[in-house]
């Protein structure tokens, strides 16, 4: 598997500033285009307050919302570089592990660049990530040599929800601006590998390790998962109170609400399937999930799409 992700990140690569044609007229973005409009099955845009809001308003909260999520998704992408140099570091000679998480270095520092460009042409100044994951950055980076199995499920955590999103937009056919749609393209193209890595890496690893640290990796996965999906997905308290989105609003999104609580329950069908298939699901484990509400079913598949989404 290493071989074939390694190959595949030889054959199968962008970079975005070849493979992203920034000054053509069809790449502009405009802060009031009806595009950055939130569809009824996100988080926000499905509460009865934004879909009640004119029009002007609902452009104005969904730009700078899903501009922001690409600046955390940057940021994300930062943390991720550094615990996997720490990572590879421990690595032998001809490891194959360390080739292929080069390649995925190099993938993470043009998704930043990515990231990046396109949210300097957006026209959205937005903060990108809350206080505490900003906070927390430094020690996640280092994690990455120190404890590789929670450092993946971390990895995990934050790709999940953003994949599985982007993915949704696209199946649903929702017109983005197009500066904004390739970069999604882009995206899950090179994550299906990162992703797939991880998944595998789990795989590998975690079966061999003793009883104390299973149970560890076991109950840290589903509160890993929450914590990042909030991280990852939702506003910052200060970028809500920017854009006048109400408390009780954003408790209901993220994620009270039955919109809200279905994305988040979806996030993470395929995490779900690992940790069943890993016995990773004991009886404290399996009561953190639910007791986070981010239990459901179990994809069948890695990337199958959310049937209940309408």
């Amino acid at each position: 598997m290493l071989d074939v992700l390694s190959e595949g990140s030889v054959r199968r690569n962008f970079d975005p500033y070849l493979d992203i044609d920034w000054d053509s007229a069809e790449f502009q973005m405009t802060p009031d285009d009806p595009r950055w409009a939130l569809p009824d099955y996100h988080p926000l845009g499905g509460t009865a307050w934004y879909q009640g809001l004119p029009a002007d308003r609902r452009i104005e909260i969904g730009h700078h919302l899903l501009i922001n999520a690409v600046k955390v998704g940057a940021a994300f992408e930062s943390i991720l570089i550094r615990g996997m140099m720490q990572f590879i570091m421990a690595m032998p000679n001809n490891s194959l592990e360390f080739r292929y998480c080069l390649h995925e270095i190099t993938e993470e520092c043009n998704h930043i660049q990515m990231f990046q460009e396109l949210v300097n042409r957006s026209g959205a100044d937005v903060p990108g990530m809350r206080t505490d994951f900003r906070l927390a950055s430094p020690v996640m980076g280092m994690l990455g040599a120190s404890l590789p199995l929670i450092f993946f499920v971390g990895i995990l955590a934050g790709e999940e929800p953003i994949d599985h999103w982007q993915k949704e937009v696209i199946r649903q056919g929702k017109d983005v601006p197009p500066a904004m749609l390739r970069t999604m393209e882009i995206h899950i193209a090179e994550e299906a590998r990162h992703i797939s890595f991880a998944h595998h890496f789990l795989r590998q690893h975690y079966p061999n390790q003793g009883r104390a640290t299973k149970w560890l990796v076991s109950v840290s996965t589903p509160i890993i998962m929450r914590w990042l999906a909030g991280v990852i997905m939702a506003p910052s308290r200060k970028l809500a109170k920017d854009l006048g989105i109400p408390r009780e609003i954003v408790k209901e999104a993220y994620w009270d609400g039955p919109t809200g609580s279905e994305q988040l329950q979806s996030y993470f069908g395929d995490v779900r399937m690992l940790a069943v298939e890993l016995g990773m699901m004991n009886r404290a484990s399996r009561y953190l999930w639910k007791k986070l509400r981010i239990d459901g079913s179990v994809s069948r598949f890695r990337g199958e799409p959310d049937r209940s989404v309408r």
